[in-house]
């Protein structure tokens, strides 16, 4: 396997003034053949706060063995709220598939078969992109001639309204405590489906307390509306960040497992940021960002005993969501 650290910006096209010398990048999980591979990208939920660990190294080496050479993109994140995100996300995403698809040779992929699979926020990113890719521009002459569109997406418990069912402190994070009727309705996602929106796998669990189901519910509708291919499993229990829903992942969420930490570049660089006294913040906010995500610091535990029992109850019927995505992709990626 080739694992590769990719960043996507240059330092000077990158601005985001929260950054603290962050700049996205991908991860790389590529097959060491001569084969060309179909590719996924994956883009961990966090709310816009944080690029999850259990969401991208595990789904990662899922489809890694279903074939796929995958990239794990850590987009920018607003963390303790310093400046609203905007569209700097989603032109994080537009410039990782179009850099993918600009080196498909090097990475031993085809170019017309690039799947996203999201997760929760990150499940509205790749909405973002499906939905709005011919608005987004990218600034290198070199990509400009390159779709940014997916051929494919997977939206796993995804963020999708900004309306009554909506997961508004991922909206804070992208706008701030007062956004715009417009940039709320933009990023809406309901209400941007069009024919030309890609195929779309959704799942969720009817007990998702943090994201209501009914976000999912509103896509496929749109979707069905629209003429657009999509499945849509919704699995009858399961608390709201499942990821692959495996003991594996159930131990890295309790603590006891490390796991890959590798998408928190970001956090880490705010805390230390803070630590040295560039930001507004009390230095101890520093060790307390680290200490919160577990960064060169033992994880705090998330679930007692008795709630990491409960949880195990559900995961054997939700972890059949990888199964049914890859089965349902290869159909429209031509997966051979």
């Amino acid at each position: 396997m080739i694992n590769e650290r990719i960043e996507i910006w240059k330092k000077e096209e990158y601005h985001y003034p929260a950054a603290h010398g962050f700049i996205p990048v991908m991860f790389s999980y590529i097959h060491e053949d001569e084969k060309k591979h179909p590719a996924m990208i994956i883009a961990p939920g966090g709310a816009y706060r944080e690029v999850s660990p259990s969401e991208a190294h595990l789904p990662a080496m899922e489809f890694y063995g279903a074939g796929y050479n995958v990239f794990v993109l850590e987009y920018t994140i607003n963390q303790l709220d310093e400046a609203p995100l905007k569209m700097q996300p989603l032109h994080d995403i537009s410039r990782a598939i179009r850099m993918i698809r600009s080196r498909a040779e090097e990475f031993h992929i085809r170019p017309d078969r690039i799947a996203v699979c999201g997760f929760s926020a990150g499940a509205h990113l790749c909405g973002s992109l499906c939905v709005h890719n011919k608005d987004v521009e990218d600034p290198e002459e070199a990509y400009q001639n390159i779709s940014n569109r997916p051929d494919a997406a997977i939206l796993s418990y995804p963020v999708i309204t900004s309306g009554k069912y909506a997961h508004r402190d991922s909206f804070v994070a992208l706008f701030g405590k007062e956004p715009s009727e417009q940039e709320l309705d933009y990023m809406s996602l309901e209400n941007h489906v069009t024919k030309d929106t890609p195929p779309c796998f959704l799942w969720q669990t009817v007990t998702d307390q943090t994201v209501p189901v009914e976000n999912s519910y509103l896509f496929a509708q749109a979707c069905a509306q629209a003429g657009v291919p999509f499945a849509q499993h919704v699995f009858s229990e399961g608390i709201h960040g499942l990821s692959v829903a495996t003991e594996e992942w159930l131990e890295q969420n309790i603590g006891q497992e490390e796991g890959e930490r590798y998408t928190q570049e970001q956090v880490q660089m705010l805390a230390e940021a803070i630590e040295a006294g560039e930001t507004p913040f009390p230095k101890e906010k520093g060790e307390e960002l680290l200490v919160k995500f577990g960064i060169r610091r033992k994880k705090p535990a998330r679930w007692t005993e008795k709630q990491k029992e409960g949880i195990r109850k559900t995961l054997k019927e939700v972890q059949s969501w990888t199964k049914l995505a890859e089965v349902w992709v290869e159909k429209y990626l031509k997966v051979e």
